[in-house]
């Protein structure tokens, strides 16, 4: 898809997560033991073909440099296009003032200017799925739909979308209105907030909603001109999480853990790609129990595991159970600890003998280098 850039947009509301996120953008919150959630943004863009993809930030970028480098596993170090990252451009006069995602796309209006595809795929990074950008693509092309809005059919059982947007479609599939769902309703169409349409009307609807000033972020934008734009959606029929709290990062890591969930977000459509580390393989001593537990290179585990991920470099010392758990890379939990629905940052070092615990609605969250 060689007429197509992938623009991914960091502007992400951290308000129920930033207990995960205050060194880093939810983008590089670790997931699935080795990987990062921006990965699986990324590698459905390579899989179908784009390499032409941008990361607008909202600064804290040092954990999403350290991580995607050159772009080199997702095959983005390229001469021509590649991967590009478009940081905020602060006005030293003015640093108090807070503006939304469109004072980022407005400094960089060349970039978008100036790149050789004629249309944008724009996504943000926290929509979890494995999906071919393709079929979508297709679909937008030959329903001569100015946007195209990607799309999941939810039932209200599924609390993890309540507050997202939600498209209300006519029998054509057109997009009629856009609300919030409230959690009343027992099916809606919730939006995956990627959106589909050519590059001269993405550039058109950032300036003329700078022109007017009725809009801060680019989703606004989009939804004020849904009664003057033909808007369609394009229905999404795989698994779809959303990392924006705290029990959604903690449910959708639980759901990993779950065979058929694993093998559809991670080879389904295409495999997802990540930042490979040469580190040799976790190592089980003869006194460890692990049972239904994702465990990342580099790991030593003398103790007891179930239902956990585990992220690379990990020490479980012998005596130490842990259950229904994320710990992240390179944490270390002591002989006679019990940690119970909880997710450890990096580097939290758990001492001897004690004992922790959440519940799965509530886990127990322990920040970054913390010792106890």
């Amino acid at each position: 898809m060689k007429d197509l850039m992938g623009i991914i947009n960091l502007s992400e509301n951290e308000e129920e997560i930033k207990d995960i996120t205050y060194n880093r953008p939810i983008a590089t919150v670790p997931i699935g033991g080795r990987y990062r959630v921006i990965d699986f943004t990324l590698s459905n863009m390579i899989n179908a073909g784009i390499h032409n993809i941008s990361i607008f930030t909202r600064g804290k970028s040092r954990s999403l440099m350290d991580h995607i480098g050159t772009g080199k596993p997702w095959d983005l170090d390229r001469k021509n296009d590649g991967l590009f990252v478009l940081n905020p451009v602060f006005n030293v006069n003015n640093v108090i003032t807070h503006r939304g995602d469109l004072e980022n796309f407005k400094n960089h209006l060349d970039y978008i200017k100036y790149s050789n595809q004629e249309y944008v795929l724009l996504s943000k990074s926290y929509m979890i799925c494995n999906m071919d950008f393709r079929e979508a693509f297709k679909y937008h092309k030959e329903s001569s739909a100015h946007i195209t809005i990607i799309y999941k059919k939810m039932t209200n059982k599924d609390k993890r979308f309540l507050g997202r947007n939600i498209l209300n479609l006519d029998e054509k599939g057109r997009v009629m209105s856009i609300g919030n769902n409230a959690g009343n309703r027992r099916e809606y169409n919730i939006s995956m907030e990627m959106y589909l349409m050519k590059k001269e009307l993405f550039l058109n609807i950032i300036e003329d909603s700078l022109t007017l000033g009725d809009s801060e972020y680019i989703k606004q934008a989009i939804f004020k001109r849904v009664d003057t734009l033909n808007v369609n959606g394009y229905p999404y029929e795989g698994y779809l999480a959303c990392i924006n709290s705290i029990e959604n990062y903690y449910e959708t890591s639980m759901d990993i853990l779950n065979m058929n969930v694993s093998k559809e977000l991670f080879h389904k459509e295409g495999l997802i790609y990540t930042k490979t580390k040469d580190e040799p393989p976790a190592k089980y001593t003869q006194d460890s129990h692990v049972k239904n537990s994702l465990v990342a290179n580099g790991c030593i585990i003398e103790g007891t595991l179930e239902n956990c991920i585990v992220g690379r470099g990990v020490k479980i010392k012998k005596g130490a159970v842990v259950k229904d758990s994320i710990i992240m890379q390179k944490s270390i939990i002591e002989d006679g600890s019990h940690i119970k629905n909880a997710i450890l940052d990096k580097y939290v070092h758990i001492t001897e003998n004690k004992i922790l615990g959440g519940d799965r609605k509530n886990p127990l969250v322990i920040k970054k280098g913390i010792r106890i």
